[in-house]
Formats: structure tokens, C-alpha cells, sequence
């Protein structure tokens, strides 16, 4: 038996920070959480006033940790401010500013992940497109603006709130090579988003121009199924470089697609291209290839489109579990057919200059 993400957070909320009160997971302090194998590794990140007095506050973690079924390796460290940070006062969920398109600062490239429905992998492909770009040697950000549903702090095994220097700036969290922003990050994981529209749109924006991005060569924006608010907002706030539609190749999944490329041509936005995942199933025991939701027909939209087939992703149960353990397939079995597949895009879209 394998230890997860969620068995190791769930041992690590056994353990009460000594001043706070409150369990270390609960309090923010766990930071940069990684479960590969039985290899955990993870960040205790504390006020350094307080750094004696929580050294039996980490090796407590990490002997914890280390009991859990599975777990082999520990590497437990603590880091420490300079001073206690300061919550973002971001009052996400106000009115968007008005204005046209903006350069996001210190980035050079915005392509968005797009799908017409939900349920068809798209926040699978962005986060492993991310960390392939990574392993190719490009600077990567991820913005989760699936709002109603952030999943990239559970793939990139990222937790913890993000600090902020002067209560207005965010400071994203970073893994597996990838800097990360997310309203999951903001909020509980349990936590519902019950916002309209302008809402959508200001959080949207403030998780654009109010995070410290830093200089990145291209940022992944991973966008809510559909053709809302925040489609628009991303297409007419920022210098968008281009859209990924992601579909299955089922009839109806192709359907809602289509939908989703009209929206970014009457917005002006470049297609680059059209992935279709969920293309084929292997037999993980007698090795049959079956294609469960049809095959070919993204193919076609794209040639009738004439834009790229920049993909035909397998639907793998690997990448699910990779995905729902922290580590994306890319970095958990880099050497695996699905990881090479996601790493063969990321040279494509290098290579063409698109990232």
C-alpha cells in the first residue's frame, strides 16, 4: 500500500502548532508537500523567532510521516520568513477595473487550456503541459482560473496560503518547477465559490497583475469549461498568445468543443492547435487497445479547422493517479508512454516558438 497526499496531510493535522493552537496543515504551515513513491518531502514554513521551539514540531512530523504504510523517505525542513507574513488583502471577488489589454509583468507568453464541457481532462493536460515546459528548461507559470473547480493545488501538490509582502501583492507557491496560482489556494477545499460574473472577473484579474510572477517564459492559464465570464475576461484583459482546445473525441464532448473554438475567434484569440485526450485505452493485462469514446473525430475538427492536431493523449489510469497523488505523470514516471507523449507537445510548442 502506496502513501497519498491525503494520508500524509491527514497524519500531518494529528500535529497542534504550539502557539497557534490550531493543526499545522489547518495553520498554513505546510508548504511544498511532494508524495512520489514512498519518498515524502515537505516544507514547515514558520516565524524564525519561533525556530527552537518548533524543531519538535518537525521531527514530530516527520516521524508521523514516516509510520504511515508505504513511506520509506521523510525530508521534513522548516524555512523561515523574515517576519510573519502578512494574508493577501486581496478582497477577491470585487468588481474587474476597467481598461483594455495589459501585459502581464515579467511574462512573455499566455496560452490558455480551453475545453467546451467539463470532464474531459483539460486540468490534467495543464498541469503535465506545465511541468513538461519545465523539463524542457522554459520559465512556467500555472494560473488555475477554473474558479468553480481549482484542482491544481491537489495535482501539483501544492497547500498552503500564499504570503503576501505588503497585504495587496501575492507571493505563488512553486513546485515541481512550476509557480502556481490558484483560488484553491485562497480558500477551503471544501470551500463552495458562489460568485456572478463580475466577481469571476476581478478575482480573475487581481490572480493575474497582483501575483509576483516573476520572469516567466510562458504562463498556462488552466480555464473553467465553457464560454463564460472568464474566457472573455483572460481574452480582453490580457495579451493572450493563443488558446489549446482540449476534447475527447466523443460526438458530444465535440459538440461543446466547437462552441468554445467560436468563442476565441469572435474574440480575436489564435487558435494553436487541438489535443484529443482520452484517445485510446491499453489494457494495463492483456495489452488490447480500445477506443472507448470513438477515435479520430478531433482530427477531423482540426483539418476542417486547419489548425494542428498537436496530440492524441492516451487515457491512462497512471495519469489519474500521478494527478491525484501531487505529482504529475511527467514528474512522477518521466519515462512512462503517457509522460513522453506530454513531454513531445511541450517540445512542439518550443520548438514552434509558441513557448
Amino acid at each position: 500500500m502506496s502513501a497519498t497526499r491525503e494520508t500524509v496531510l491527514d497524519a500531518l493535522r494529528e500535529i497542534t502548532d504550539p502557539v497557534g493552537g490550531k493543526d499545522i496543515v489547518t495553520a498554513g504551515m505546510v508548504r511544498a508537500l511532494t508524495v512520489e513513491g514512498g519518498a515524502v518531502r515537505f516544507v514547515l514554513e514558520i516565524d524564525p523567532a519561533r525556530a527552537a521551539r518548533m524543531e519538535p514540531v518537525r521531527a514530530e512530523a516527520e516521524a508521523r510521516v514516516k509510520a504511515l504504510p508505504g513511506v520509506e523517505t521523510v525530508s521534513a525542513v522548516m524555512t523561515a520568513h523574515a517576519g510573519a507574513p502578512k494574508p493577501p488583502d486581496l478582497k477577491v471577488g470585487g468588481h474587474p477595473k476597467p481598461g483594455g489589454p495589459e501585459q502581464v509583468p515579467g511574462v512573455d507568453r499566455i496560452i490558455a487550456i480551453a475545453s467546451g464541457k467539463g470532464g474531459v481532462g483539460k486540468s490534467t493536460v495543464s498541469a503535465n503541459l506545465a511541468c513538461a515546459l519545465a523539463a524542457e528548461g522554459r520559465k512556467v507559470g500555472l494560473l488555475d482560473a477554473d474558479v468553480y473547480g481549482p484542482s491544481q493545488p491537489r495535482m501539483l501538490g501544492v497547500s498552503g496560503r500564499p504570503a503576501s509582502p505588503d497585504g495587496k501583492t501575492i507571493l505563488p507557491l512553486r513546485n515541481h518547477g512550476v509557480t502556481l496560482m490558484s483560488l484553491g489556494l485562497l480558500t477551503q477545499e471544501d470551500e463552495a465559490v458562489v460568485w456572478r460574473g463580475p466577481m469571476l472577473m476581478g478575482a480573475l484579474q487581481q490572480m493575474l497583475f497582483q501575483v509576483q510572477w516573476g520572469k516567466l517564459d510562458v504562463l498556462i492559464v488552466d480555464l473553467p469549461p465553457g464560454t463564460g465570464d472568464v474566457q472573455m475576461t483572460l481574452a480582453q484583459k490580457t495579451h493572450l498568445d493563443g488558446a489549446i482546445i482540449v476534447s475527447t473525441p466523443q460526438d458530444v464532448a465535440l459538440l461543446d468543443a466547437r462552441k468554445g473554438i467560436d468563442m476565441f475567434n469572435k474574440l480575436k484569440t489564435p487558435i494553436l492547435g487541438l489535443i484529443e485526450n482520452m484517445s485510446v485505452h491499453v489494457c494495463s493485462n492483456c495489452g488490447h487497445a480500445e477506443h472507448i469514446f470513438g477515435h479520430g473525430g478531433v482530427a477531423t475538427e482540426a483539418e476542417k479547422m486547419g489548425v494542428p492536431l498537436l496530440a492524441e493523449l492516451p487515457l491512462d489510469i497512471d495519469i489519474r493517479t500521478a494527478a491525484d497523488g501531487g505529482a504529475p505523470i511527467v514528474v512522477s514516471r518521466p519515462d512512462s508512454p503517457p509522460a513522453q507523449a506530454f513531454r513531445a507537445l511541450a517540445r512542439r510548442l518550443v520548438s514552434e516558438g509558441r513557448a
